[in-house]
């Protein structure tokens, strides 16, 4: 019997909660968290490899379908084609989790994991496909299926979260719900690197003059095949794990406290945690018959107990989304300010793929990866409030700091510190509000609406995305008419888009307030769910941001 093993649980959730969710929470760090951490992370994996990897391939794309005779430079997407190429994926992302986190709680995680990971599998291949070989057809193909790759990826997030939050134990679940998501930071990676060995073998079998020596020549016909390859190698990491996800059994907390059958959970997490649990069915039934696990996502007892946190969590997440990604502006302009990158017309197709592929897992190497492993490896010593506070906190210093003397940083002598600042302000994110906005909406819901509510955090910060994503290219783009970029509008100007974006950081920094700390708690001390009805006011108190 695991009994000896139990922590003892705060005075409210005294021994009322069930023996198999006791016997997780204080379970030791075994191989199991680490193979639900490979198998949860591969759905991040993928999802960063796509996002990424269609920004490696969009200038391939412009000089293979836009191409513009007697224009000096290659062609490049026109605005609304390259808005719907970067943007439709995070649009399907959006809907995915929205849908799939309300049936994760309807249905059970482990069901829905498998759906998500066939349908990212099928449209990653899909993607690479396309009807016909006109401008129209291969474009209309990409956007349908990357839609529906983000659709696929959009499940992947409150689910991925809610399983592992489900799995750990209290002692270091922020840690393994983090390295999920740090995931991401691999996904990246992979994502230049197949970008650089593709591009290069076809840059050595193909070699083609500069687009400035020769315009139709510069792009091989067989550079076609690089953005397909590209895109539809995202399928593999994923396929990978699909039969490890089949496997897996269903979360202790999905059976016993929604589907309500104590026998089979016990039973799972016996063989998972390899030791002997009692169901406990008539504990179970006097759980579940507690007020407390009743009501739902728009009732009143909801809005009074978890609704400041579900502000909290989609305002901060929206917030911060909307930095994150228009990190994307300022990528190119930096990358040709340093002279990582040379103008377009001096090189070739493929060659050009290779430069922005070889300088994006530059800046991945620098600054995002080691951002994800300082969270994994503090969030669970400093806690999620400190790490999300600081975070916002210096992405705003940084932030202004590269604005307020922008012209300063223009000047080239002064552009790699200017690289440095920027780097800096992604260290921050990831080590910061990028990881804890996914770790915490994982953590302080109840069991029953835990899915859907992680779910509606996740699509308010896709919401933000698309903010940053769009709404920056549009405004960061000069004032002067004559200066703009072919097909846009003169915006607002990339020093006043920096300082917008310092108050968006600030913003941040004000709404994590409204956010509990679960660090060292239990999910159900976090949700109250096993809380005798008297305790009920208690309850507000012992979920507030200030830890107990």
């Amino acid at each position: 019997n695991c009994g000896s093993g139990r922590t003892k649980p705060s005075a409210m959730a005294r021994d009322s909660n069930l023996q198999v969710l006791s016997a997780l929470d204080a379970a030791k760090t075994q191989l199991y968290h680490f193979t639900a951490i490979i198998i949860a992370g591969m759905g991040f994996f993928t999802d960063a490899y796509d996002l990424f990897s269609i920004s490696i391939v969009t200038k391939l794309l412009g000089r293979l379908y836009y191409y513009d005779p007697g224009y000096p430079k290659p062609g490049t997407l026109p605005p609304n084609v390259a808005a719907a190429v970067n943007g439709v994926a995070l649009c399907g992302t959006l809907a995915g989790q929205l849908f799939f986190g309300w049936l994760g709680d309807k249905m059970g995680r482990k069901k829905v994991y498998g759906l998500t990971l066939v349908l990212m599998v099928v449209c990653s291949l899909a993607s690479g496909l396309s009807f016909g070989k006109e401008t129209k057809g291969v474009i209309a193909t990409l956007c349908f299926f990357r839609f529906w790759l983000g659709f696929g990826i959009g499940g992947d997030y409150p689910l991925s979260a809610t399983i592992m939050s489900e799995y750990a134990n209290k002692r270091t679940r922020g840690a393994f719900i983090a390295a999920v998501f740090a995931m991401q930071g691999f996904g990246i990676l992979a994502g230049g690197i197949v970008g650089l060995i593709v591009s290069a073998i076809f840059d050595h079998a193909y070699n083609r003059p500069a687009y400035s020596v020769d315009p139709v020549g510069s792009t091989a016909p067989q550079a076609d095949y690089i953005w397909r390859i590209i895109l539809m190698f995202g399928a593999f990491p994923a396929l990978l794990t699909y039969y490890w996800r089949m496997r897996m059994p269903e979360t202790a907390r999905y059976t016993a406290l929604i589907a309500k059958n104590a026998q089979q959970a016990a039973k799972d997490m016996s063989k998972v945690l390899q030791v002997e649990i009692e169901a406990e069915e008539d504990k179970l039934e006097k759980i579940m018959a507690e007020p407390a696990n009743s009501f739902g996502l728009f009732s009143r007892k909801f809005l009074r107990r978890h609704g400041l946190h579900l502000l909290g969590t989609t305002t901060t997440w929206f917030l911060l989304d909307i930095a994150f990604y228009s990190q994307n502006l300022f990528q190119k302009d930096i990358f040709s300010a340093i002279g990582w990158i040379p103008p377009a017309q001096t090189m070739s197709a493929t060659n050009e793929v290779f430069r922005i592929a070889r300088a994006q897992t530059l800046i991945a190497l620098c600054s995002t990866v080691p951002g994800y492993w300082f969270t994994v490896a503090l969030i669970d010593i400093m806690g999620r409030f400190a790490i999300q506070l600081m975070g916002f906190f210096f992405m705003t210093v940084f932030m202004f700091a590269l604005a307020i003397p922008y012209h300063h940083w223009t000047l080239k002598a002064n552009r790699i510190g200017f690289v440095v600042m920027y780097s800096f302000t992604f260290f921050f994110a990831n080590f910061g509000p990028n990881a804890t906005t996914f770790v915490v909406p994982a953590e302080i819901f109840p069991a029953r609406l835990r899915s859907t509510c992680h779910g509606i955090s996740a699509a308010a910060g896709k919401a933000g995305a698309i903010v940053g994503a769009f709404g920056f290219l549009y405004a960061a783009q000069p004032t002067d008419p004559t200066k703009t970029d072919k097909g846009y509008p003169p915006g607002i100007g990339v020093k006043n888009s920096l300082i917008v974006l310092g108050c968006v950081n600030f913003l941040g920094l004000l709404f994590t307030f409204l956010v509990p700390e679960a660090k060292g708690k239990s999910l159900e001390e976090m949700s109250g769910e096993n809380e005798e009805d008297a305790t009920n006011a208690g309850a507000d108190a012992s979920t507030r941001t200030v830890p107990v």
